[in-house]
């Protein structure tokens, strides 16, 4: 057996740990990361696609276990704290982009994840203000690196300053950049929390359609593609069909016990694509602005939260 098809043994030992439910989102994070730290990736073609793909059938699985109206008065309770934190820190980024003296597109970039879902609006605002591919992989790794950082201390936080499950899953939503973290970070913490953070991150996303409009014009690209995450269409179906049909409960159970586990072989597959060398081509100053935005829509949101504002 040769050395290749043990190391995608070893890959496939992994995810099927994962699935196991033994281990927690963080752990299997950090598995992923250092697989491909002692082992490399050998599925380096298909891992972003499987991330792309497990995360939005997660999410629509974990729609099988919320009801209509709860989710409703959810997001509307986040509206507020949606608004103010995606305009500040787009303001903010605009400032520090400038002080820090980086590429405006860059800047942006980093500004549009840490402001509303990470990986998902980069994507996005890059197609609109047509971002070249360093710029884009640069965007990426200051914010899947910050996304890492807090499924670890995030939950910490929380059960320190004792956040209720309402509390830590709003916050949650708003301060972590990345749909998988921010589930990542809530699924352990409790189930409460759990639909809390996924109902409100996800209407944060829909959040990219205006900020793809206004980037266009701000970049003078108005010939850009903006791309709508369809999915949260289908994860709205799941609710309305969990709401209003009479399906037994331990069909819904089951799917999103499985969408839980989907979730964690999501962030074994999100661990296995950090690098060190990616890491440290980035540069000080990339890190440095998205260490600002990060700490300022935390700390920012968490005394909101905290406070009942």
């Amino acid at each position: 057996m040769n050395e290749k098809v043990i190391k995608k043994l070893l890959f496939a030992i992994g995810i099927i740990i994962c699935l196991s439910g033994l281990i927690s989102s963080p752990i299997a994070l950090l598995i992923g990361f250092l697989f491909t730290l002692i082992f490399g990736q050998p599925f380096e073609n298909y891992t972003q696609k499987g991330i792309h793909y497990l995360l939005k059938i997660s999410i629509v699985g974990l729609g099988f276990g919320m009801f209509i109206n709860e989710t409703l008065q959810t997001g509307k309770e986040g509206l507020g704290l949606t608004i103010f934190t995606i305009i500040t820190t787009l303001i903010l980024g605009w400032l520090f982009t400038k002080l820090l003296k980086l590429d405006k597109h860059l800047g942006h970039l980093i500004s549009s994840g840490t402001a509303i879902c990470g990986g998902s609006a980069i994507a996005a605002v890059s197609s609109v203000i047509r971002a070249n591919p360093k710029t884009i992989s640069i965007s990426l790794g200051v914010v899947f690196l910050l996304n890492s950082i807090a499924l670890f201390i995030f939950p910490t936080i929380g059960h320190f300053f004792n956040m209720s499950q309402h509390q830590f899953g709003l916050w949650a939503a708003v301060a972590i950049h990345d749909t998988s973290s921010v589930v990542g970070a809530a699924i352990h913490y409790g189930d409460e929390a759990l639909r809390v953070a996924t109902t409100v991150k996800l209407s944060r996303t829909l959040w990219i359609i205006p900020l793809s409009v206004a980037s266009m014009f701000m970049f003078k690209t108005t010939d850009g593609k903006i791309k709508i995450p369809w999915f949260i269409g289908l994860f709205i179906i799941a609710i309305l069909l969990n709401s209003y049909l009479a399906i037994p409960e331990v069909i819904t159970v089951s799917i999103t016990s499985i969408a839980k586990k989907l979730l964690i072989v999501t962030l074994f597959l999100v661990g296995s694509t950090l690098s060190i060398d990616e890491l440290k081509k980035t540069g000080i100053k990339p890190f440095a602005l998205g260490i600002i935005l990060w700490v300022f829509i935390s700390v920012s949101s968490f005394l909101l939260i905290i406070n009942g504002v």
